[in-house]
C-alpha cells in the first residue's frame, strides 16, 4: 500500500470569505474522487484551523501501488480539482511511502 500526504499552502486574498469557498470547493471536489476513481482506497481533506500553522490543507490518501498513484495523478477527474485552485497556490508539500 502507497500512502500520499500532500499539504497545500493557498496565497491570502483581501476576501477572505473567498478564499475559505474556494478551499472548500477544493475539499468537496477532492472527497468526490473516491466515487469516481477506482483505485483511490481511501481519502481525507482536512483544512486548517491552526492559524499559527504554515499549511491551509492536508491531503492523505492510500493506493494498491505507485502506478495506481501515478494514474490518479493523471486522471481527468483529480487534474479538474486541482484547476480549482490553480490561481491561490502559494505552495504545495508532498510525501508518499509504502506501508
Amino acid at each position: 500500500m502507497v500512502k500520499h500526504i500532500v499539504l497545500f499552502k493557498f496565497k491570502e486574498m483581501e476576501d477572505t470569505v473567498a478564499r475559505k469557498a474556494i478551499m472548500q470547493e477544493f475539499k468537496s471536489a477532492l472527497e468526490s474522487l473516491k466515487s469516481k476513481i477506482p483505485f483511490l482506497k481511501f481519502i481525507e481533506v482536512g483544512i486548517n484551523e491552526n492559524p499559527r500553522e504554515d499549511f491551509d490543507m492536508s491531503l492523505v490518501t492510500e493506493f494498491d501501488s505507485m502506478e495506481d498513484l501515478t494514474n490518479y495523478a493523471s486522471h481527468p477527474d483529480h487534474v479538474a480539482a486541482t484547476l480549482i485552485i490553480k490561481d491561490i497556490k502559494a505552495g504545495r508539500a508532498c510525501v508518499d511511502y509504502t506501508f
